[in-house]
């Protein structure tokens, strides 16, 4: 009766490791017998070997989560930090703490400068706009001024010639021959006028 019973018992555990290996997917109890992957292109090697699309996908995702790193021809690896647009070289295929350190002083670093570049750049956009705002407002004051200031008007010659002769009057002395002559000269020609003869008068004389 003991003996049924063990038979039966075993062949209820039997039935039921079998049922859990039939339940599993694929993939996970062939990992099961399989050694894991030492990194990134191994594990993405068994990932393609996968039946479906959708398992292929699933199988690289979880290979990227588990190594950051790649391979290098010549050996060792590299890790891209994207953050910063860099590569670092690293002995594993995942950084080691020292290295994992070195990356984020590297980043904080890359920070640093970023953050002085953008404030190089801001100040230099605020000084151009500076300086345009300085040039129209000279530009606007020399027009105000260009306006404000009248365009000199020619005299006619006529009067600046008689303003002239009442300058040099005024600037004579009284009783001197230059201030007398201006009027003797005109006397002279008055006496000349009155004895010439017209010239009617002297072409009748002669006829």
């Amino acid at each position: 009766m003991s003996f049924v019973i063990a038979s039966r018992s075993a062949g209820l555990l039997l039935g039921i490791m079998t049922g859990l290996v039939l339940l599993t997917p694929p993939h996970a109890h062939a990992q099961w017998w399989k050694r894991t992957p030492v990194d990134f292109e191994e594990c993405a090697d068994r990932a393609e070997k996968y039946a479906t699309r959708q398992e292929k996908t699933a199988a690289l995702a979880e290979c990227n989560a588990k190594f950051a790193g790649r391979r290098k021809m010549g050996g060792g690896y590299t890790y891209y930090d994207f953050l910063q647009d860099r590569s670092f070289d690293i002995a594993g295929p995942n950084p080691t703490p020292e290295e994992q350190k070195k990356i984020d002083e590297s980043y904080a670093a890359y920070l640093a400068t970023q953050r002085r570049a953008n404030l190089a750049a801001e100040a230099a956009a605020k000084q151009q706009q500076q300086q345009q705002q300085q040039e129209q407002v000279h530009q606007v004051a020399l027009r105000t001024e260009t306006e404000r200031v009248p365009v000199p008007v020619e005299r006619p010659k006529q009067q600046a010639a008689t303003g002239d002769a009442r300058a040099r009057a005024k600037g004579c002395t009284k009783g001197s021959f230059s201030c007398e002559w201006p009027r003797l000269s005109e006397s002279l020609n008055e006496l000349k006028k009155l004895f010439s003869p017209t010239p009617n008068k002297a072409k009748k004389g002669s006829g």
